[in-house]
């Protein structure tokens, strides 16, 4: 695949290297086809190795049927491909809540809430940064410090070029915007497998397996 291939069905501002940028190469293709998006491709472990896949449909949901039918479509892909010399455990799995931020629409969507980034080069003299997202444009991200040392500017604007990792800090208000997008993902999987909405009722229910 090439570079112009590649961007296609990636416009991830955060990418990955070494091994897991292999897997990536393989992986994207085949998500793309069945309506996901990868969010990070990350091999770990010293005793035993795992693959973890994070992804997300294109609505930022991610239920656990939706993992099930990404391990499924990715395996015969990985088996085939076989990037990884050693055996390993795939894991696929949903973004989480205090995810990472590895698209420029990333940080547009969750404008407002608290984020942690980390750069590659300096910024501001820095290049560590916790704020949250005040606004984001085609080229960088607006962060307002949450808590700005003696002589800092309040708000520090950040090139997405120059963006190594960033993720959301949970919060409250991260909490609850979450679950809502929980919800919707709920729904949705229901109306694909052509199944009733959600009742209040079993809303509660769940809820109250959860606690």
């Amino acid at each position: 695949m090439t570079e112009t291939d590649r961007s296609e069905h990636d416009d991830r501002i955060i990418r990955e290297s070494g091994i897991d940028a292999r897997v990536a190469l393989i992986v994207e293709p085949v998500l793309a086809g069945i309506g996901f998006r990868l969010v990070r491709v990350r091999l770990f472990g010293q005793n035993g190795l795992t693959l973890q896949i994070m992804a997300e449909r294109e609505d930022g949901t991610m239920t656990v049927e939706d993992c099930e039918e990404v391990s499924r479509a990715v395996s015969p892909a990985l088996d085939v491909e076989d990037p990884i010399e050693k055996a390993y455990h795939l894991e696929v799995s949903s973004p989480g809540i205090d995810r990472p931020l590895v698209r420029k629409s990333d940080f547009v969507t969750w404008t407002g809430h608290l984020a942690k980034i980390e750069t590659s080069i300096l910024v501001a003299d820095r290049k560590r940064f916790r704020g949250r997202i005040a606004e984001a444009d085609a080229e960088a991200v607006l962060i307002e410090r949450d808590q700005p040392a003696y002589g800092d500017e309040p708000t520090v604007r950040i090139p997405y070029e120059a963006i190594a990792e960033a993720r959301l800090v949970l919060t409250d208000d991260l909490i609850r915007d979450a679950l809502k997008k929980d919800k919707k993902a709920r729904q949705e999987a229901r109306k694909r497998r052509g199944e009733p909405p959600e009742t209040e009722a079993e809303t509660e229910d769940e809820t109250e397996t959860d606690n």
